[in-house]
């Protein structure tokens, strides 16, 4: 018959000649793993900055600044709000009264190191507790030792 029928085999089966319709998915994996490279190598010179020597200018600072604000407590356990001493009731209307106003500011927390770390704590829930949400700790760099 015609060259385009199909023709049976020994068993009585037949076999195709057309297309196949399973995926192949090697390609895919192939560009994928492509893009998986650039990516891997682009990414940290994306995020490197260029060194530019930026303009002075005379202009007065802007008062809206985010200045972060500190809250420090000493070895005796007086806690301050910037270089005001306050007790921890005073200092959580105050930090209301700040996040009123400036809904996003930033805490940075000084504990002197002889106090124990309890004491860092309860003042971080404090902290929390008025509603603030981006409290940081804060170290001293400690100077390397030359041998």
């Amino acid at each position: 018959m015609a060259g385009g029928m199909l023709q049976k085999k020994r068993g009585g089966r037949r076999s195709s000649c057309g297309l196949s319709s399973d995926i192949n998915v090697t390609p895919l994996v192939d560009v994928m793993l492509v893009l998986l490279i650039i990516f891997m190598v682009t990414a940290p010179i994306l995020t490197v900055g260029i060194p530019v020597d930026l303009p002075k200018m005379d202009a007065a600072q802007s008062e809206d600044s985010d200045e972060p604000i500190v809250v420090s407590i000493n070895k005796d356990g007086q806690t301050y709000l910037k270089d005001t001493p306050l007790q921890i009731d005073q200092m959580i209307e105050r930090m209301h009264e700040i996040l009123k106003a400036k809904p996003n500011t930033k805490i940075f927390v000084r504990g002197d190191q002889t106090i124990s770390y309890g004491q860092v704590m309860d003042l971080m829930s404090v902290i929390a507790g008025a509603g603030f949400n981006k409290v940081s700790l804060m170290a001293e760099i400690q100077k390397k030792k030359k041998a």
